[in-house]
């Protein structure tokens, strides 16, 4: 490459300073006051709470009660002391352990003299009482990490040794641990010489490594088991129905801790604490870090983060606000309920938004973000020029109203319904099926109507394109996952072979939406009729919908999650009852799904992150916000069109990229707008538009534009190399929006992006040759194609200069300038 274009990029990046950095400002503005007074939990109705049996622990939770209903943890700073002495014991962390049957009180006291009781009763601490198996057992194996994935929990095991994953099937590992390979894991006559107990405490080799102490809980509660000869417990012992976090939530102040308590609730009524027990995992890991004791500790960062608590299949979440604690003043104009819910969160953080954009950037950025397209030198010129104070949102109304709209959207949606061919035979129904998407959303057909003909499609691709997606997502399972994922935001693979481990999703309840599917029948179209061999005709074969869970044999009716299974009729086609429950305003995950979808293409993140990942222990950042999009999806109808105008008009949408002295580090509550790479179509096109130049696609007519591809095969290799899906899932994550060297080398030294800048009927040999304009004009224009703005005085002095060197080649100036521009993040990036 010519060091000139070199020498220029260096010049120009530098005077492009839209990404230039800013300085932060972290403070700690939490300052929560003196105590006025303690309080200890869990508390179960002022009367305590109950150890039962000498195993028994409990996490005491000591809160600081301060002005303005704030809390702020003491658990590790006070003193404990128990009255009588000899009933428990209690450690400089707060937990309690038995020492003899009976009532005492336990009092924590402040250096300053501040003091809260709490009674507890220990019961049947003297009592020998048989060791549950699948209640005591199976969570030590869990905790030590023995039944992982990466561990004993694989499906095949490790080293000849195999668990459930997670304990999730506590009757199988029963039988790896006392019965497999002649029960040589485990010697009654000497607990401690069992093979279980060696490896694990690191005595003998285990290329797992040392687990745990001798004389550790866990290894006392194993011994124990070994000596009660391995009881495996009766169909009638209470088992786990659910846990709780004490607390649930809690604001608190960057770098400081908070310890939780995890209590679980059994079947019989009875709570059992299990916080050392249970494992923690924070879903922002920038925000927070938990010890394996319950003990979290936030980082620097200001934000929400939620700590998931996971035990004997059962979660629950822990959440922690994080302010900034900056003023939050002179806000931006409060333009609908989407603004309401972004700005009250803000205050809420003490985190000031950034000021809305100015126009020239706000045109640039909704015009990539509605239809995937540059705005001309002509848009950009009367829109800069127009006074109209509702331009912003006619602007918004003329984009959902163009093709490009429909084109934009419609590669979106043909990458996630995975429509490919897979060889020429498969072309037509390819295209049909794009054509059927593209006219949905150009006629803004209402999402549940778009999702239900999807569903419930029988026919042949001639008739119905819609039907190509069953020959795509053909076996049950990919139907089942793809629904799931693509249109509820669930990810339920996990529970085809066992107990989601992050979620309440069970094998009946992925076989029992399975069951909806268990009907569709597909066949060859009749003799005479041509059509592609994949592209067979769909239908509904009358029958009894069911399907069959693998391991219970159990026999299951069609189910949506969450609710009562159907009872479909023989000759009614399950599919519709499903289509049903999707579009119900009932339906706790259809809208939400689909709003914050939508939300993460406007804003480089979902409310919730990642988008197709919507579960309790991976709570919303904005709950208000979500549920305000879901329901006024709902009420319109399903309207996809308003759902984008009400995004779009917001002052949220319309924030400057660049942050302010506090907001910088903000990455999930919308306070700037988040700059993001072009994708691999967007970026061809606006590279095609900025140099005046085109690209020919086999099989498509002159003019079709990387948007408007139909299928993946004919891609050029330029959208590969930018991280264009190959639609093979229905997770929008397959499409890659990550920088990397092949990028970078491509834009400055392929012979396809030098040749296109130096074509003869390209955008630099028209601006050479035109000698009616001054170089000033031709410049502004140039700078309008690619930044959609006006040059600086320092750009165009520099750009100026460049000319001058090559006033005898002037074609080769503007190439150079060109070029450069093109290498730019500015150009690189939507913001």
């Amino acid at each position: 490459m010519r060091l000139t274009r070199l020498s220029v990029t260096a010049v120009l990046l530098v005077s492009v300073g839209i990404f230039a950095s800013s300085g932060s400002f972290a403070a700690d503005v939490r300052n929560p006051g003196p105590l006025t007074g303690l309080r200890i939990d869990p508390d179960f109705d002022g009367s305590g709470f109950v150890l039962r049996g000498r195993d028994a622990r409990q996490q005491l939770i000591v809160s600081g009660l301060h002005e303005g209903d704030l809390f702020t943890d003491q658990t590790r700073s006070v003193t404990y002391a128990s009255q009588p002495e000899g009933i428990v014991s209690i450690d400089a962390n707060g937990l309690v352990t038995p020492v003899a049957d009976g009532q005492a009180t336990v009092t924590a006291t402040t250096a300053d003299g501040k003091a809260a009781e709490i009674p507890v009763t220990v019961e049947n601490f003297t009592t020998q009482v048989p060791i549950n198996f699948k209640n005591q057992i199976i969570p030590v194996f869990t905790k030590l990490g023995c039944n992982s994935g990466g561990c004993h929990g694989k499906a095949s095991g490790q080293n000849g040794f195999k668990l459930s994953l997670l304990g999730f099937y506590p009757e199988d590992d029963y039988e790896f641990l006392t019965k497999e390979a002649r029960g040589r894991r485990i010697f009654p006559p000497a607990p401690s010489k069992s093979l279980l107990l060696l490896k694990a405490t690191g005595a003998s080799p285990h290329g797992g490594g040392k687990r745990m102490e001798v004389e550790s809980y866990e290894y006392r509660m194993l011994t124990r088991w070994i000596e009660q000869g391995m009881p495996y417990g009766s169909e009638e012992d209470p088992v786990v129905a659910g846990i709780r976090c004490v607390p649930e939530k809690r604001i608190m102040s960057q770098e400081n801790t908070q310890q939780i308590s995890v209590l679980a609730r059994y079947s019989d009524g009875t709570v059992e604490d299990v916080t050392r027990m249970a494992l923690y995992e924070p879903n922002n890991t920038d925000l927070a870090e938990s010890t394996e004791t319950g003990l979290v500790h936030t980082l620097d960062l200001a934000g929400e983060v939620a700590v998931m608590a996971r035990y004997q299949g059962q979660v629950a979440t822990f959440r922690a606000t994080v302010p900034l604690g900056a003023p939050v003043t002179d806000l931006p104009p409060v333009r609908n309920f989407v603004d309401e819910a972004v700005f009250n969160k803000l205050k809420v953080l003490g985190i000031p938004p950034s000021h809305v954009c100015d126009d020239a950037t706000f045109l640039r950025r909704v015009s990539i973000d509605i239809t995937g397209t540059l705005p001309t030198d002509e848009e950009v010129q009367a829109f800069l020029a127009d006074t109209d104070p509702e331009k912003r949102d006619k602007l918004i109304d003329r984009l959902l109203d163009s093709p490009e709209y429909a084109d934009y959207f419609a590669n979106k949606w043909n990458m996630v319904l995975r429509n490919k061919k897979r060889n020429n035979e498969d072309l037509a129904g390819t295209y049909a099926f794009y054509q059927w998407i593209w006219d949905s959303l150009y006629e803004n057909k209402p999402y549940d109507e778009f999702v239900g003909d999807i569903l419930t499609a029988s026919g042949d691709p001639e008739s119905n394109p819609a039907v190509i997606w069953y020959r795509e997502v053909a076996e049950t399972n990919e139907q089942v996952e793809d629904v799931a994922q693509l249109f509820l935001g669930v990810r339920i693979q996990c529970a085809r072979c066992h107990h989601h481990p992050f979620e309440k999703w069970s094998q009946n309840d992925y076989y029992g939406f399975a069951a909806f599917f268990s009907r569709v029948g597909k066949k060859n179209l009749a003799a005479g009729e041509t059509s592609p061999a994949r592209d067979r005709r769909v239908f509904h074969n009358e029958g009894v919908a069911q399907a069959q869970n693998p391991r219970s044999g159990a026999q299951l009716k069609p189910t949506a999650l969450g609710v009562e299974p159907y009872e479909v009729p023989a000759e009614r086609d399950p599919r519709v009852y499903l289509a049903d429950w999707m579009s119900s305003p009932e339906n706790p995950f259809f809208a939400k799904s689909l709003v914050n979808r939508y939300w993460k293409h406007f804003f480089d993140r979902g409310i919730v992150e990642p988008e197709d990942d919507m579960r309790e222990t991976n709570p919303p950042t904005n709950p208000e916000l979500l549920e305000g999009l879901a329901q006024h999806f709902i009420e319109s109808d399903f309207d996809l069109k308003q759902l984008i105008r009400t995004i779009c008009r917001s002052s949220a949408y319309q924030l400057s990229s660049l942050p302010n002295d506090y907001n910088l580090k903000d990455k999930q509550n919308f306070s700037r707008y988040y700059p993001k790479r072009l994708s691999a179509e967007v970026l061809y096109d606006a590279f095609h538009q900025v140099t005046a130049t085109s690209q020919n696609y086999s099989g498509l007519p002159p003019g079709t534009s990387a948007m408007q591809l139909r299928d993946v095969s004919v891609a050029p290799y330029f959208l590969k190399v930018f991280g264009q899906p190959a639609a093979d899932t229905a997770c929008e994550c397959e499409r890659s929006m990550e920088a990397n060297l092949a990028q970078s080398l491509h834009l400055l030294n392929s012979s396809e992006v030098q040749g296109k800048i130096a074509n003869g009927n390209g955008r630099a040999a028209l601006l050479a040759k035109d000698t009616e304009r001054s170089h000033e004009e031709k410049l502004k224009e140039l700078y309008h194609w690619v930044y959609s703005r006006d040059p600086d005085t320092e750009e165009i002095a520099i750009a100026m200069a460049h000319i001058e060197k090559h006033a005898e080649n002037p074609q080769l100036a503007y190439e150079d300038i060109l070029w450069a521009l093109i290498n730019t993040k500015e150009f690189l990036f939507n913001h």
